[in-house]
């Protein structure tokens, strides 16, 4: 069964770091009841939900993916480029032991955001944005190239993460909104989308994808391709530079 690790939104939500955002003024009740919603997705379709230790002190906690990346046989918990971020690691670290996998952890002065981590196939690209440094990147190959993976960088400069511009679909090609994309030649294929908030999906299965419920345009584009899309709110995040991915870390082993 596969597992869903998540971490309530903090009463502080609206006081969470921004990057290349104008503040606009979050709700937080909405943003729980959206949360709710994101989370019954999974569970309705079977999804184990794992609850990390609430961090009511720490606005950008429900952002789980940042802390924690799975490969396969080995977790790795970053260490935020913010350092308002911090405090968030400990309640992670102890979440991570649910999952009964040897931990490695991202020293100083390297720092890595999960956000900046893409997976497609055995190719990991890493985003060198403004979170994750070029030494994270360095200790992240470190770890996964005996394991097989090929790390390769990618340079951020128009969001605040490479999955605030690029996620993938199921079968490895990489969307983005190309106004928020530093370099689409990266990728070796490439799919532009008509909207901003239609840049991240979550990959469910082999033929569905959970996406923001603010890009109708890209849900039809990705329909048009054969695959089911399942669209959530998620309004109150994205005013935080947040998506669909950051707020889980999806455990499919």
């Amino acid at each position: 069964m596969p597992k869903l690790l998540v971490r309530v939104p903090s009463p502080l939500l609206a006081q969470g770091e921004l990057t290349h955002l104008d503040r606009v003024e979050a709700d937080a009740d909405l943003a729980l009841s959206q949360w709710r919603e994101y989370v019954s997705v999974y569970r309705d379709r079977g999804w184990q939900i794992v609850d990390v230790a609430e961090a009511p002190d720490q606005p950008d906690g429900v952002f789980i993916e940042d802390a924690i990346v799975v490969f396969d046989d080995i977790v790795v918990i970053g260490r935020p480029g913010a350092e308002s971020r911090r405090g968030e690691i400990a309640t992670a670290r102890a979440a991570v032991d649910t999952l009964g996998l040897p931990v490695h952890e991202i020293e100083a002065p390297g720092t890595l955001d999960g956000g900046d981590v893409l997976k497609i196939g055995r190719t990991v690209y890493v985003g060198a944005s403004s979170r994750t440094n070029a030494d994270g990147i360095r200790q992240l190959e470190t770890l996964l190239g005996p394991r097989g993976w090929k790390v390769v960088a990618v340079p951020v400069t128009r969001v605040l993460h490479l999955k605030s511009a690029v996620t993938a679909l199921p079968d490895g090609t990489v969307i983005g909104y190309e106004p928020l994309v530093d370099d689409p030649s990266v990728f070796p294929r490439f799919l532009p989308v008509p909207e901003e908030h239609g840049t991240a999906v979550v990959v469910l299965d082999e033929a569905t994808v959970l996406m923001s419920a603010d890009a109708p345009q890209t849900a039809a584009l990705l329909r048009s391709r054969g695959l089911t899309v399942i669209r959530t709110p998620v309004t109150e995040f994205e005013k935080l530079e947040g998506c669909v991915t950051c707020l889980s870390v999806r455990v499919r082993r």
